[in-house]
């Protein structure tokens, strides 16, 4: 398989995100003030958006509206620059309703981001991922796991600063590995898909997937997650592309991973079944009577991706 040539859902973030410029206090007061800047709402991890039978929109709240609803009280943080124009991220989950105060926001309510998957445009789905992630993590660094004390923002909320040792902790991702298994099964390429018993979806099959340990590589990790969950030994591991994923804090690695034998032996406590899939049953999943990963999942790019033998 080549590399990829397009981006996965919730990356490609037209922002500049003016990193060289977090530490310098006129700058982002400057932007907090002008009545140009945006403001990109988080309300208990859900995104501000109208949702329609035919597309979805982002919805931005205007530097008025932001004022109205206290955003200097608030966590928040500069996300970046569009064509000179600053973007914030607001957490208004203080509220019990933040929109009752508001108008010029008909049609409008915080949704979960996932409910908008291949409706968003790819640029507002990354800029409201880049939100949504930054301000759970915001939400849960109000104290310094040093040494107890309260932390307080800094670098325009890219840090949080501990009152008590100084200690500077910055925004976490957690990486996580996912990988699409191919073998040969009797003469066809065929690939390893599964349900895991935690899946919401039933007869949902996907790719494995598993977060990276302490002294690990990334190909060390899918060797490890892939023989772990399935009892698969795999040879050559490549990779293939990269997905911010924000619920709640990860970075998805993507790879494929060759494996030389077919037997499976699965961790009956993770993994409920397991199959290998030719193209064709993958062309059409109702008919082997599965459901591909969600749209917006790198899972289902790394699938389409094989079944189409996408070239660069």
């Amino acid at each position: 398989m080549s590399l990829p040539f397009r981006g996965n859902p919730y990356s490609g973030s037209p922002l500049d995100r003016a990193s060289d410029r977090r530490d310098d206090p006129a700058f982002v007061a400057g932007h907090l003030r002008d009545p140009g800047t945006l403001f990109v709402p988080v309300w208990r991890s859900r995104n501000l958006m109208r949702l329609g039978p035919d597309g979805a929109e982002a919805v931005l709240l205007s530097a008025s509206m932001a004022t109205l609803l206290g955003v200097a009280e608030r966590p928040w943080a500069l996300l970046g620059l569009d064509r000179g124009r600053a973007v914030f991220a607001v957490d208004l989950s203080a509220e019990d309703d933040p929109l009752a105060s508001m108008d010029g926001l008909e049609g409008a309510a915080f949704a979960d981001l996932r409910e908008a998957a291949g409706l968003l445009p790819a640029p507002e789905a990354a800029i409201l991922a880049h939100a949504r992630a930054l301000m759970h993590w915001r939400s849960r660094q109000r104290f310094c796991g040093a040494c107890g004390a309260a932390c307080e923002p800094r670098s325009a909320g890219h840090v949080m600063l501990c009152t008590g040792c100084g200690a500077s902790h910055f925004p976490r991702t957690d990486p996580a590995v996912i990988m699409l298994v191919t073998c040969r099964v009797e003469g066809e390429e065929r690939a390893l898909l599964a349900h895991n018993r935690r899946f919401p979806v039933a007869r949902m099959f996907s790719t494995l997937a598993g977060f990276v340990e302490p002294g690990e590589s990334l190909e060390e990790a899918v060797a490890r997650e892939v023989r772990e969950e399935a009892g698969v030994r795999v040879g050559a591991v490549r990779y293939h592309s990269s997905q911010p994923w924000p619920f709640p804090s990860s970075i998805m690695l993507g790879f494929v991973a060759e494996a030389a034998d077919p037997t499976l032996m699965l961790d009956a406590e993770e993994i409920a079944e397991a199959r290998w899939f030719s193209r064709d049953d993958l062309r059409e999943p109702e008919r082997v009577g599965i459901r591909l990963p969600r749209p917006d999942s790198i899972a289902r790019r790394l699938i389409l991706d094989w079944v189409e033998q996408v070239q660069r």
